[in-house]
């Protein structure tokens, strides 16, 4: 059973931070991803907001520096899904990949999973039309309609990236008005292939091998439509969940993770960064800052 100083759990912004911070302190530093270097903000489109980006930023890019840097640093990785965990004690035991691992500190940083609808048809018509990585999928529907589910800052900001290949491109929303930043809705209403569809809920999408048609629903009057629109897109952006599930006995406020201003949790030993946090903002400058005060207190 291989000991560190310190485990991090999860390699987006926040964990990458931690681990950076860690091993300049001298810390034998060892972080646990079941899937890429980047999380979630490795798959968006463009990275908006961050000081000293790059030109033209895409999530790709940016988890592509997050990692060449840790790995510079000389953070070890381990790619691998995390099964089981225990917090309490003076050493903290992580279980990923078969082989389980020890160390006197603990930073989770493991973020959240984007959050589905629950819908009619959307398992199984998942990666056929409907998905969510625009990025990855975008250029497939060049010239066809494309329909992006969500209104906040993300789903509008991946709604104007996927405009460029749309013919046309229709926001739904549940709300009275688009919960976005000034700045994504100025570039909305310049757009000439943009609608977006408010008070609206899409309920139900058909289909056998493709999407044909959108079921959605008027939340004001109840009334019910169908739209058949063969082989257009959907991009769902509805939230998403903490992956809290394997922390029991940590203090959880609405399934996250509630810290201090260290980013000490409720055991002693265990820390917590990013947006499994209880916390006012989900960016990637606050991951970074939340990585960086977890690991500096670790380290002590």
């Amino acid at each position: 059973m291989k000991e560190y100083d310190i485990i991090i759990i999860g390699a987006g912004p926040a964990g990458i931070s931690a681990s950076i911070y860690a091993v300049s302190r001298g810390k034998s530093t060892l972080v646990i991803e079941k899937d890429r270097i980047g999380g979630l903000i490795g798959k968006v489109s463009t990275v908006t907001h961050y000081s000293a980006i790059m030109e033209e930023e895409t999530g790709g890019t940016f988890a592509a520096r997050l990692e060449a840097q840790a790995r510079g640093a000389g953070v070890e990785f381990l790619f691998a899904e995390v099964t089981a965990v225990s917090l309490e004690g003076e050493c903290k035991e992580v279980t990923a990949g078969g082989q389980t691992y020890k160390a006197r500190r603990l930073i989770l940083a493991n973020g959240t999973t984007p959050r589905k609808l629950g819908i009619p048809g959307e398992e199984k018509l998942f990666k056929k039309g409907v998905g969510g990585n625009a990025t990855k999928d975008g250029a497939a529907f060049t010239g066809k309609h494309i329909y992006v589910v969500g209104g906040a800052d993300g789903a509008v900001k991946e709604a104007l990236y996927l405009a460029r290949f749309a013919d046309k491109l229709t926001i739904i929303h549940f709300e009275e008005k688009l919960g976005t930043i000034p700045e994504f809705l100025r570039k909305v209403e310049a757009a000439d292939n943009i609608e977006v569809l408010l008070n609206t809920r899409l309920t139900a999408v058909s289909g056998e091998d493709r999407v044909e048609s959108l079921t959605l629903t008027d939340i004001r009057t109840g009334e019910v439509r169908t739209v058949n629109d063969s082989g257009c897109g959907i991009f769902i952006y509805a939230g998403s969940t903490p992956n809290t599930g394997l922390y029991a006995g940590l203090s959880l406020k609405d399934g996250y993770i509630a810290v201090n201003d260290k980013m000490e949790t409720s055991i002693p030993g265990v820390y917590a960064a990013g947006d499994i946090c209880v916390k006012q903002v989900r960016q990637a400058a606050t991951a970074v800052a939340d990585g960086a005060v977890a690991a500096i207190n670790a380290a002590m």
